[in-house]
């Protein structure tokens, strides 16, 4: 009951989060093909999705540990979602947001959206080259981090090459669960938090 209960509120966050990042723009004109990266098909759209994913979870100091989750493909679009493992305690939330937010402002992206919500917080930017990426809290404090390319040329999309840091999951991937002693930490920690 509680994986489906999870599994069903995951696919409401990115049913809702992937109809912000399209409503927001993050997505360019897909409908005609404006804004597509030249020269990029999906592949290489995932390609640099992971590439995003690998600098943002690198910049996070100490470690946390991450599992690649799935991939989907649109008419002309990619979007790769990641699923955070360590438990990031509500006390430290803000902090891991700040990080997350000040290394996109320092890597050119945009910031498009930051929802403070206590129980599920996200942060919505744009880079340079038009993908969308955003980090959220869902379900049991869990965090997830999403790319999606802008509208590219058609191709076939592999799995990721660079394998996790996390241990790898049979079926459904479980709640966080890997302690840290920082972010798991119940006491807030003075440091760079989320704009408003």
């Amino acid at each position: 009951m509680k994986r489906t209960t999870r599994t069903i509120r995951l696919a409401c966050a990115m049913a809702v989060a992937g109809a912000l990042l399209a409503g927001c723009g993050l997505l360019g004109d897909t409908k005609n093909g404006k804004g597509a990266v030249a020269g990029m098909d999906m592949q290489g759209a995932a390609e640099r999705a992971d590439a995003m994913l690998y600098a943002t979870v690198g910049a996070i100091k100490p470690e946390i540990e991450w599992v690649h989750d799935t991939t989907t493909t649109g008419s002309c679009d990619v979007t790769r979602y990641w699923t955070v493992m360590t438990v990031v305690s509500e006390q430290r939330r803000g902090n891991f947001l700040g990080v997350v937010e000040n290394f996109w402002k320092a890597s050119g992206y945009r910031i498009k959206t930051v929802n403070p919500d206590k129980d599920m917080p996200e942060i919505v930017a744009t880079s340079p080259d038009g993908f969308g990426i955003m980090v959220m809290f869902g379900h049991a404090g869990q965090a997830f981090f999403e790319v999606t390319s802008p509208c590219v040329h058609e191709s076939k999309v592999a799995a990721p090459t660079k394998v996790a840091n996390g241990r790898p999951y049979e079926g459904d991937i479980p709640t966080p669960n890997v302690r840290s002693d920082f972010w798991s930490a119940d006491t807030p920690v003075p440091g760079p938090t989320p704009s408003s």
